[in-house]
């Protein structure tokens, strides 16, 4: 059997990539991610991966294309919704690429990671998986979240500290001025 998983940041593969091996004859991943802003950001996660797939000779393909104005025209004036949205248009590509490439499935390593709507993503990938008649692997590898941080530091790959979202990012300085000064005004 084959998967085609989505690849959101280096951290989150580490783990998951390993224990996709022991369970499927192939494993590939996909670099799609419009939501990442600024562009530094973008290019500091793409990079990592890079870097991680180099040296754990994954096979990657790099939908390289910086999607941002696609992902801010889907959700300007749905921001409540953004998370439905992101979910939906990377698993729409990964679900795409995977029928494709006559996949079996279809995948995210958005599952390992802790600060991810779990519940969401798992609705959201079924119905992609419905819509383009393509099986989702829903398999959480959150289990592995600090082992695959501790690893990846020793590796040098980047850690990112918000989900890539401009919306993400407002969300974690108001949090850190929260902390800081105790009430926002």
């Amino acid at each position: 059997m084959r998967i085609l998983v989505h690849i959101c940041c280096a951290p989150c593969a580490l783990y998951s990539f390993p224990r996709l091996r022991e369970e499927f004859d192939e494993v590939m991943g996909l670099w799609y991610n419009p939501n990442i802003h600024p562009f530094q950001e973008y290019q500091k996660r793409l990079k990592s991966v890079k870097k991680w797939a180099k040296e754990t000779h994954a096979k990657v393909i790099y939908e390289d294309e910086y999607g941002l104005r696609d992902f801010l025209r889907k959700v300007v004036y749905r921001e409540s919704q953004r998370c439905q949205i992101c979910y939906y248009m990377r698993f729409k590509k990964v679900a795409l690429f995977a029928r494709r490439g006559k996949f079996d499935y279809f995948g995210s390593t958005l599952l390992s990671s802790p600060h991810q709507n779990q519940k969401l993503m798992r609705e959201v990938a079924e119905a992609v998986g419905e819509e383009y008649s393509i099986k989702p692997y829903l398999k959480s590898f959150r289990e592995g979240w600090r082992e695959s941080r501790e690893l990846s530091k020793r590796m040098g790959l980047y850690h990112q500290q918000y989900c890539g979202c401009i919306y993400s990012e407002e969300e974690r300085y108001i949090k850190r001025r929260k902390n800081v000064q105790g009430e926002i005004f």
